[in-house]
């Protein structure tokens, strides 16, 4: 199989697309398939070049706000693209999981991984994909959306709570707000990733992830992040940021519950081949669904290939199975 591999790009998430781009890339060669490394804003990389990206690793926070200086997708991409049989998207936030790149695709005729662009575009929007979850009567925590327009002093404020930007991922730009008079510092950080900033109830106690891949629930794991209280950006990617369980050391009857929610949330957003749903559990055992990734990070040990793993199914079989999906339909 000729595979295209998408990474990198503009996001404040590129650091986190290259990681999962070097092991993918990895394993679909030692499986025996072609794989070239394409950037999504400069086109595709020499040899030499994607080795020295592949290099890199993910820094200790994410870059500073500031606008890109080119464009978020090459202008030739499509025409260096055409001929592959799958386009592997190893890309995360920004033009990689809002749509933006999907539709591109979706316009050539390419097949790719991931979610189609309408239900990445949703999974992206918080609130959107928040106000779907709420019709399909999935628990979510409590929330309001501040526009650019919005005055703080009318927001009801009942503490804590999680200010983030509306569209972003990898808790960039998040805050955990206990007191309201904290509560401008953390829209104001919240606003320089992104014009809506999302204010949601804190909902303290355990988190936990699903993975889903080909509409089945793979093994539930429990993200442990001690001396501090959220999964943060450094908790994710920094090491012993976080102890992370697969599969979660937890009742049955929990399990199946998690389970069943992960697959309902992922058919409520309209998810393509895979996701991974994020959970946190109150003190009192209630289940609340946060959100939906449609492009989770893959590197051998992130969470949704991790999740794999406990199901039974080894990386390299996990990213060729995401490949062949994405051939098939």
């Amino acid at each position: 199989m000729r595979v295209a591999l998408l990474l990198g790009g503009v996001s404040a998430e590129r650091d986190v697309s290259v990681a999962s781009a070097a092991q993918v890339m990895s394993a679909l060669r030692a499986l025996g398939h072609r794989v070239d490394a394409f950037d999504i804003a400069k086109g595709r990389l020499s040899p030499a070049d994607a080795e020295r990206v592949m290099r890199a690793k993910v820094a200790p926070a994410p870059p500073d706000p500031v606008r890109p200086p080119t464009a978020a997708v090459a202008p030739r991409l499509v025409e260096e693209l055409l001929g592959v049989d799958v386009v592997f998207l190893a890309l995360h936030g920004g033009a990689g999981e809002d749509g933006v790149v999907q539709a591109i695709l979706d316009s050539a005729g390419l097949p790719y991984t991931g979610s189609g662009h309408l239900a990445s575009a949703m999974a992206m929007d918080k609130d959107i994909a928040k106000r779907l979850l709420c019709t399909s009567g999935i628990p979510t925590p409590e929330w309001v959306l501040l526009r650019p327009d919005t005055d703080l002093d009318d927001i009801p404020f009942d503490g804590p709570v999680i200010v983030k930007p509306n569209a972003q991922g990898s808790s960039i730009g998040l805050t955990l707000v206990k007191g309201r008079e904290d509560l401008s510092d953390a829209v104001q950080a919240a606003r320089m990733r992104d014009a809506d900033v999302l204010v949601e109830r804190f909902v303290p106690g355990r988190e936990f992830v699903v993975g889903v891949l080909d509409g089945t629930p793979l093994a539930v794991g429990e993200i442990r992040t001690e001396g501090r209280e959220i999964f943060d950006y450094e908790a994710k990617y920094q090491v012993g940021g976080a102890e992370e369980i697969f599969p979660a050391d937890i009742p049955a009857a929990m399990d199946e519950e998690l389970r069943a929610l992960a697959v309902r949330a992922h058919q409520s957003l309209r998810l393509g081949a895979y996701s991974r749903v994020d959970f946190r559990m109150d003190e009192n055992g209630g289940i609340w669904c946060l959100e939906a990734n449609t492009l989770p990070g893959m590197t051998a040990t992130s969470l949704f290939p991790q999740s794999a793993q406990a199901a039974g199914i080894a990386f390299p079989e996990l990213c060729e199975r995401i490949c062949r999906l994405a051939a098939r339909s």
